[in-house]
């Protein structure tokens, strides 16, 4: 049987058509329409393809966003091979729409009932390099995490670079490091980049509350890498919380591994740049469009940066 990561190409093309769609919107204020920009392109590339997808967790329910609703599958009903998927067709769409950096077109890809399959809510994140790896924990305290991570990355606790939201449900996090000496490098959107920056090492650490969808794509991805992360559900709305035990029992309160979000070796993680900054934006010339995407296959722990043309909407080849 074809493995996952064998058929990559569809779903680079899914991301790259969403970032060029979302990047033609970048600027003009109007994030929700970027957002569906990118969403209907994605969706055209996934329901005419060979292979069957299913999106098991997406953005949208938790905001009102256009989206790719979990559960809804696209392309050959007939296909041997199925393959599910944890996507945000628009990551950083308040980035997209202020023309700001990190805004991404993103999937994670597995085989079938390897992603964790949850609601479109909020997760607890907590992500590092592979030093980590056994040393910090989200149920641990802040203050040890901070002495250790300080202690296996021999910095010290005040040289620490640690990404966080800013958003007022950190307020009590902002507060207990800046206690233990760490000014944390605060951003408005982005955790997906912000996570991988973590797990390579370019920042010690992503700390804190961001979208579930999102943590499962970053796990993945980290999982390739060899980096640490755990993610435990977060939920604002007892609805979510509701519909989260329907689908996952007493596991809505489980502080998951990047193993246990990805269980399949035979996974990738996909990004195109929408909005230059971990990776390159989507440049316009006349009619042409260049999208940069990274990938990272889990089978190899590989990762590939790839720049493709576009014209008039088609792969330039």
């Amino acid at each position: 049987m074809s493995k996952v990561t064998d058929n990559y190409q569809i779903y680079l093309e899914a991301t790259e058509k969403a970032a060029i769609a979302a990047a033609k919107l970048r600027g003009n204020g109007d994030g929700v329409a970027a957002d569906k920009a990118a969403t209907d392109a994605m969706r055209s590339v996934l329901k005419n393809s060979k292979i069957l997808t299913r999106v098991v967790i997406g953005e949208g329910e938790r905001d009102d966003a256009p989206m790719l609703f979990i559960g809804e599958e696209l392309g050959n009903q007939s296909s041997n091979l199925k393959i599910d998927i944890a996507v945000d067709p628009l990551e950083c769409t308040n980035h997209c729409a202020k023309d700001l950096p990190d805004a991404l077109a993103v999937l994670a890809a597995s085989q079938r009932g390897s992603l964790l399959h949850a609601p479109d809510t909020y997760m607890n994140k907590l992500c590092g390099s592979s030093s980590l790896l056994g040393k910090i924990g989200l149920e641990k305290s802040v203050k040890f995490n901070l002495e250790e991570t300080a202690k296996v990355l021999k910095k010290n606790i005040s040289d620490l670079k640690v990404i966080v939201m800013d958003r007022n449900r950190h307020k009590q996090l902002i507060n207990d490091m800046r206690m233990e000496g760490v000014e944390p490098i605060l951003i408005g959107d982005g955790d997906v980049s912000a996570g991988l920056k973590a797990a390579e090492g370019k920042v010690d650490l992503l700390y804190g509350i961001g979208a579930a969808p999102e943590g499962v794509i970053t796990a993945a991805a980290v999982k390739a890498l060899g980096g640490f992360f755990e993610g435990k559900l977060f939920f604002k709305d007892e609805n979510f919380k509701i519909r989260a035990f329907e689908m996952l029992g007493d596991n809505i309160n489980k502080v998951w591994t990047a193993d246990e979000l990805c269980n399949s070796e035979d996974t990738f993680f996909v990004a195109s740049g929408v909005c230059s900054g971990w990776i390159p934006g989507v440049i316009f010339e006349g009619e042409k469009a260049i999208v940069t995407s990274k990938i990272i296959f889990g089978d190899s722990n590989k990762d590939l940066i790839i720049t493709n043309e576009y014209i008039n909407g088609e792969k330039n080849v």
